[in-house]
């Protein structure tokens, strides 16, 4: 599971601060022009492209999204003391708390791959997490007392979600859920929702390394998605995915990480061990929705390839990619459905550039 988000994994080009439209000059035969937009939310930029038919419709369309971007910011954000995950944290160990349609469809997509992982992934590491956030800060280990005391409380078994009446109970005092490894890939999902409604079904929402896509580009079969060297992360990409009407996912340790006593530490913890992974690797993980690929790439980061391919086997419409650095050889793995494409000259980009 991630202590905070991990870093632009899959290559977003330069981001502008607050609010911005920056349309083509080209054209196409359906007289779209491409828009572009970005914004603060959800601890990074988002950014959002799309073809609309003027700018008036394409800023209409993007303020709407990004609108919705902002409320589930509100909802699931563990740094704002009043939103709804909060107030369910503080609720732990009393009884159940009716959730909201938003929190409800993410938790019980969280518990649904926490099952299937067998606890690879899970949002009770909250306690966990903000341990590493302080050992990062201090480049100092968690002392081991607190953090047994904190990987206690963590569990998935002890989050009990009732169906019928959509709420939600913590068996344990002072259990702390936390959403960074699914919720931005949910928000680029909505996001994505409200600009089709909004009359614009060719788009993209990208949300660090998280990427949803709609309709692909006029005169295009997909959109074009660079993925960040491992070897460089700083080189423009050499690697691309082509997907439209899905989305992709990188988790990774690129940028987030921290040497403690040599060692290099992620900022992605095993939620049985309450440890952060050591050794670089990266996931890239496509699938129909943002929501999964988001968390199944986090998943699959703590897993491994052998166990998390077959994780991912079982996801419809899942494919993935691995990149692991074994005693200093770059070792790569992807499942055979992997939406890899041919490497194109620089200038080309990629769409979310």
């Amino acid at each position: 599971m991630e202590i905070t988000r991990r870093r632009f994994l899959i290559s977003l080009g330069a981001v502008a601060e607050g609010f911005r439209t920056r349309p083509t000059a080209a054209s196409v035969e359906t007289s779209l022009s491409r828009f572009e937009f970005t914004e603060p939310h959800l601890g990074t930029m988002m950014k959002i492209v799309l073809y609309a038919s003027d700018q008036p419709a394409a800023t209409a369309a993007s303020r709407a999204a990004f609108d919705r971007i902002a409320a589930l910011d509100h909802i699931m954000s563990d740094y704002d003391a009043g939103s709804e995950l909060m107030q369910l944290c503080r609720a732990a160990g009393g009884p159940p708390v009716t959730l909201s349609e938003d929190l409800w469809r993410v938790m019980a997509a969280a518990q649904d791959l926490s099952e299937k992982s067998n606890g690879a992934f899970d949002i009770t590491v909250g306690p966990v997490v903000q341990l590493w956030r302080r050992a990062r800060r201090r480049h100092e280990l968690p002392e081991p007392e607190r953090l047994a005391a904190a990987l206690a409380l963590v569990g998935y078994q002890s989050v009990i979600l009732d169906t019928k009446r959509r709420t939600a109970r913590l068996l344990k005092p002072g259990m702390r859920l936390d959403l960074g490894g699914i919720a931005k890939g949910d928000a680029a999902d909505q996001a994505l929702i409200v600009l089709r409604r909004n009359g614009i079904p060719i788009a993209l929402v990208a949300a660090a390394g998280d990427i949803a896509a709609g309709d692909p580009p006029p005169g295009r079969t997909d959109w074009r998605i660079g993925i960040e060297a491992f070897e460089s992360p700083a080189s423009p990409p050499s690697e691309f995915v082509g997907i439209h009407n899905s989305a992709v996912s990188t988790s990774g340790d690129s940028e987030q990480n921290v040497e403690i006593g040599g060692v290099r530490y992620s900022h992605i913890i095993n939620p049985k061990t309450g440890t952060a992974l050591t050794g670089r690797r990266s996931a890239t993980v496509t699938a129909p929705h943002d929501i999964n690929a988001d968390c199944y790439a986090t998943a699959l980061c703590v897993m491994g390839p052998e166990r998390g391919f077959k994780l991912i086997a079982r996801l419809p419409g899942g494919a993935a990619l691995m990149v692991q650095d074994e005693a200093g050889q770059i070792r790569r793995r992807q499942t055979a459905r992997f939406p890899a494409l041919a490497p194109l000259h620089h200038s080309a980009g990629a769409d979310a550039q």
